[in-house]
């Protein structure tokens, strides 16, 4: 039996879903039960209502949200390692710095943190819906964190003053693109369309044909009549736009941009997570309240908007 059957044959024994971000590597998007962004993964976990094990093959702060939206199921992380660099920049300690500066202020922070620092913001985000969540908060000025290239893009949609805090909180894997390498392709293939992911730079987003969050971009793609595609994002998200839409050309605007963090997940290390029940993400219980309301007010609104 080979390790795919060993992972279906373990899901199926142990009431086990695998849920697999779109930048994990093919083989682990091919036998998840779900792929897709952060949010949009944790709340397919929830409406599992049979499932009593979470297998999410991501990043730390994807698997922490998926334990506080489903606090009766045992999440695991099938690599410790996994963890996202622009996360790590934003601490709870310096949210509070910035609240003492700014005590009128709300506090919106991108789904991209870990829960000790969502536990003090007001509403959370993601990239694909921050304009509509910004635009909702009745306030012209808003602490926004932790990246400060969607900052940005949400300042340049909305018109309001967003603070980033950090003020130079990144995605090391989004800076890799560089308008030349764009400029270059576009040229090579000027029939495409460039799909630029917010967390790029100002520059990047500019040159941008489409900018939107990894979900964005699959809908974009899907119901566009262009047949070729340049795509500013990590590389994993290539292999689900090639499988949905057969018949396009997909295409990275740059050829290293892979996130070292995301594919640390293996077949094999989830295999062994399933087998031996490692390694368990859960967030402490005080932190995991204040947290679920800034998820449920995210939640709210953009049900309110739909």
């Amino acid at each position: 039996m080979d390790l795919v059957d060993n992972i279906v044959k373990l899901k199926k024994e142990k009431k086990a879903i695998l849920l697999a971000h779109n930048y994990q590597r093919p083989e682990i998007q091919d036998i998840a039960d779900y792929v897709g962004d952060s949010i949009e993964l944790s709340r397919k976990a929830m409406s599992e209502k049979e499932a009593e094990i979470i297998v999410f093959s991501a990043v730390d702060f994807m698997a922490e949200t998926a334990a506080i939206l489903n606090p009766h199921k045992k999440v695991l992380l099938p690599s410790l390692g996994a963890r996202c660099p622009m996360a790590q920049m934003l601490t709870a300690d310096e949210i509070k710095k910035w609240k003492t500066l700014y005590p009128l202020v709300p506090v919106v922070l991108y789904v991209n943190t870990l829960a000790s620092a969502k536990a003090y913001c007001d509403i959370c985000c993601t990239s694909a819906n921050a304009v509509e969540i910004i635009e909702a908060l009745d306030a012209e000025t808003v602490l926004f964190g932790p990246d400060h290239n969607l900052a940005e893009y949400v300042q340049e949609k909305t018109g309001k003053t967003i603070l980033p805090i950090p003020e130079w909180g990144f995605c090391p894997t989004h800076l890799l693109f560089q308008p030349e390498d764009a400029d270059m392709l576009k040229m090579q293939h000027p029939d495409a369309v460039l799909m630029v992911h917010p967390e790029c730079t100002a520059e990047m987003r500019r040159l941008a044909d489409f900018v939107g969050s990894t979900s964005q971009m699959c809908r974009f793609a899907r119901e566009s009549s262009s047949e070729k595609f340049i795509v500013a994002t990590e590389e994993g998200l290539l292999h689900r736009l090639r499988k949905e839409n057969p018949g396009k050309q997909f295409i990275l605007a740059y050829e290293e941009a892979v996130c070292p963090n995301m594919k640390l997940n293996t077949l094999e290390r989830i295999y062994l997570a399933l087998k031996e029940e490692k390694y368990v993400i859960s967030v402490p219980e005080d932190v995991a309240r204040h947290t679920r309301k800034a998820l449920e007010k995210m939640f709210e609104v953009i049900n309110r908007k739909g």
